[in-house]
């Protein structure tokens, strides 16, 4: 692949480690991600199986397990190796946003904050307050929470407010969870969110980077809002999926 007529605005089908390496330092404004948590998908199941704890059966519930790939111990690797050529590729004052996850009984996004802190300079946890009720049995988790870093000792940022929390309420600006069905990627995130952030750290014409993009909601985000995008995923299902979501043409 040569930089940049085979990259942007395209979908990428391959490792993101691998492809990210082909791009050059200090060229990407920011990268906006939902990357595998390394759970191995057991929070999407999590009400299937009370469901049957309970003996009861629940027809709009998924009941198979939908594995996402690279989505066991190797996502704690992957993540690091990431956020470091996330510090070589990003702009000066670049952000990188990174949803994390929530709640136990692993804190894996306590410690991706570490690791995001390690290479970047760390500027916040956000919290995303998807609203009652949420996934699991003992203390339902009704929240998921969005890493935020920056190359260098800034961080660009285009609301001048002042109103920004760092808690994303239910239903702000429209962003609403989404319980995926059995067709759609089961850790689909809403447009909305990844809008909320690419409106706060970039500006039109900017490029975009989500090398985790599964389904794509966060590359439509970045067409919608006329921001130059790269996506890449490991999935050939999901990446044919995006690029049909967007009227791509196929890249062989």
């Amino acid at each position: 692949m040569i930089w940049p007529d085979d990259f942007i605005n395209k979908i990428l089908l391959g490792d993101c480690l691998e492809i990210i390496k082909s791009i050059p330092g200090n060229s990407i404004d920011m990268i906006i991600t939902d990357p595998p948590y390394g759970h191995n998908n057991n929070n999407g199941d999590l009400i299937a199986n009370r469901e049957k704890a309970l003996g009861r059966h629940n027809e709009n519930v998924n009941d198979k397990a939908r594995p996402i790939l690279n989505d066991g111990k190797e996502a704690e690797e992957i993540y690091e190796q990431m956020i470091i050529e996330a510090k070589r590729i990003l702009k000066p004052d670049g952000s990188c946003c990174c949803c994390g996850g929530g709640g136990g009984p692993d804190p894996m996004f306590a410690r991706w904050s570490l690791v995001m802190d390690k290479y970047l300079t760390f500027k916040q946890m956000v919290v995303w307050d998807k609203g009652p009720i949420g996934m699991g049995w003992h203390y339902r988790r009704s929240y998921e929470t969005v890493l935020v870093g920056h190359k260098g000792p800034n961080c660009k940022w285009y609301d001048e407010s002042s109103q920004i929390e760092n808690i994303i309420r239910p239903r702000f600006r429209g962003i609403k969870k989404i319980i995926p069905s059995k067709d759609e990627h089961p850790t689909e995130k809403p447009e909305g969110l990844a809008s909320f952030f690419i409106n706060l750290h970039t500006q039109e014409g900017d490029l975009v980077l989500d090398p985790f993009c599964g389904s794509g909601s966060f590359i439509r985000a970045c067409k919608d809002l006329k921001r130059n995008f790269i996506g890449i995923d490991l999935d050939p299902k999901w990446v044919s999926r995006t690029r049909e979501r967007l009227r791509q043409e196929i890249l062989i």
